[in-house]
């Protein structure tokens, strides 16, 4: 790993209790990239008859598509450019329906300086306030 000198500055570390959240719309169209990409085709998130005669009664996002706006959040805003996920702990608490908008807030909880790690409470929640994903990420801040 190059010295700091020959990369140039480090990034400043977060303070604890730092904030930061983006919102996203899980669109049909978004849903359905989505599952193209990755190559989950599960009726549930896909075909509205299917998804009618589960427990949601309709169709519902992938959890890790909605868990990827966490990552959006780490990567682009907090701490943002340089992050390096070393873990994330995800917990799936309420089912996000397709076409609904989702907020992911990530918040500082602990900040290790000699090895630049940070440690983030991440959170996704609905418009109605409803908690749908819960967790904690470690990140490295390069």
């Amino acid at each position: 790993m190059p010295e700091p000198d020959d990369a140039g500055p480090l990034s400043p570390l977060p303070a604890v209790g730092a904030r930061a959240s983006r919102e996203m719309a899980f669109t049909v169209e978004a849903v359905a990239r989505f599952a193209a990409l990755v190559g989950d085709h599960n009726s549930i998130h896909l075909d509205p008859e299917a998804a009618a005669r589960t427990q949601f009664g309709r169709p519902i996002v992938h959890g890790m598509f909605v868990a990827g706006l966490i990552s959006a959040v780490i990567g682009e805003e907090l701490p943002g450019l340089g992050s390096i996920y070393l873990g994330q702990t995800l917990r799936f608490e309420a089912p996000v329906y397709v076409g609904e908008m989702v907020a992911a807030t990530v918040e500082v909880t602990a900040v290790r300086e000699s090895r630049r790690i940070v440690t983030l409470r991440t959170e996704c929640h609905n418009t109605a306030g409803v908690r749908v994903i819960s967790g904690e990420a470690v990140v490295k801040v390069e």
